[in-house]
């Protein structure tokens, strides 16, 4: 679910350049594709059974310890270099906030009432959210009344899911109302790696491994305050919290980027169009939840009101240019891993 993935898509990211020698994957990228659709889309399964057990903010705890273990192995092995300056590392703890403590916990919160295939579903919502705030916050991101037209079916499909002709009837309200502020707040914070910690010379990799780890210190100071010593650690909410950040939060970010460098950003993306319909299908097959007709129309027409939001005009290819007038490639930007 979830982080830095800083993209718009809950998981966006922007290329990475790749050298025309570089060695291929010995899986298919859509084999990867489909792992990374199904890590993701089980996050909120492992999440409502972490909660069984553990306390939302334990839950949170888990998996960003597990997460941040994972990549800095990663960091480790491809001996990358944390960043060096203070503010950097400032830029990434309100990031770490915003792309992981605040959603993850949130979304921790809002399973203790209401489904996960809810919450799957509000997951989806994120790219709306982001449009949204790209219409105020990027002067560079200019709308169209395509990907308007996306942002009103998107949130009539948020409506619908959530029963709106019937007054919102057996609706937990607070709970749904927390899964919905998780998906604003990956927008937020993706908008704000944008414009802070573009061209920062650390690596995509280097820049999300230390936000992972400054996500996991914010929340390690909070959950003492709020929660007590669990009397136990039963073995299968255990493991659902330790899968959701080894897997969920830390191999589904470095499978994320292969899957940009391989096959680029716009496609790597669509992943979180997979996300509702395997988390709808883990809950109900699964955890036994029930579904009513609204609730995969609604996701539906979320699903398609994103899509909507995020295209874009096709723009002229440009005349090729001479070797001596090439420039240089850009700097990539790092991932915002998310909750999906």
């Amino acid at each position: 679910m979830t982080a830095p993935t800083a993209t718009a898509a809950p998981a966006r990211a922007t290329g990475v350049p790749v050298p025309s020698s570089a060695r291929r994957p010995a899986l298919d990228w859509r084999i990867r594709f489909a792992a990374l659709s199904l890590i993701w889309g089980f996050s909120f399964l492992l999440i409502k059974v972490g909660t069984e057990a553990y306390a939302p903010f334990q839950v949170t705890l888990g998996r960003l310890l597990s997460g941040t273990a994972v990549l800095a192995v990663a960091m480790v092995v491809r001996r990358e270099r944390l960043p060096r300056t203070a503010r950097t590392w400032g830029h990434l703890a309100v990031a770490a906030f915003f792309l992981n403590a605040l959603p993850f916990s949130l979304f921790a919160y809002s399973e203790l009432t209401i489904p996960s295939t809810l919450a799957g579903i509000c997951n989806a919502t994120s790219p709306l959210w982001g449009m949204a705030l790209s219409l105020v916050a990027l002067s560079e991101d200019r709308p169209t009344r395509r990907r308007v037209a996306g942002l009103g079916l998107g949130f009539l499909g948020v409506l619908t899911v959530l029963g709106a002709w019937q007054g919102f009837s057996g609706l937990d309200f607070s709970g749904t109302a927390m899964a919905l502020l998780a998906s604003l707040s990956y927008p937020i914070g993706w908008i704000y790696v944008r414009r802070t910690l573009a061209g920062s010379g650390s690596s995509a990799l280097a820049l999300t491994g230390s936000q992972l780890f400054l996500g996991t210190v914010q929340i390690a100071l909070v959950t003492p305050l709020f929660t007590s010593v669990p009397d136990g650690f039963p073995l299968l909410p255990t493991l659902a919290v330790v899968s959701l950040g080894a897997l969920g939060t830390g191999l589904a970010v470095l499978m994320q980027y292969s899957l940009v460098e391989e096959v680029g950003p716009t496609t790597a993306q669509m992943v979180t169009y997979f996300i509702p319909v395997i988390a709808t299908a883990a809950g109900v097959a699964l955890l036994g939840e029930q579904l009513t007709w609204n609730t995969p129309v609604g996701a539906l027409i979320v699903l398609a009101g994103a899509a909507l939001t995020q295209s874009r005009a096709r723009k002229p290819n440009p005349r090729p240019l001479s070797p001596t007038h090439r420039t240089t490639a850009p700097e990539p930007e790092p991932l915002a891993p998310s909750d999906h």
